[in-house]
């Protein structure tokens, strides 16, 4: 169980940035999904008043 004192210091802190990059990995992939899923939306809603202009023309 013994060892460098320095080496489990050195391990301890590799753990702990390893955990922070997938923590921030994690966040940057929802990030990007969620702007996706907004610009998705966007261009429905955009389509959707397009639809309901084109039909106010014919209509009139």
């Amino acid at each position: 169980m013994g060892g460098d004192a320095g080496s489990k210091v050195l391990r301890l802190f590799s753990f702990l940035g390893a955990g922070v990059i997938c923590t921030s990995a994690i966040n940057l992939y929802r990030d990007i999904e969620r702007k996706k899923l907004t610009q998705k939306q966007i261009a429905e809603e955009i389509a959707e008043k397009g639809n309901m202009v084109n039909k106010a023309t014919v209509e009139n």
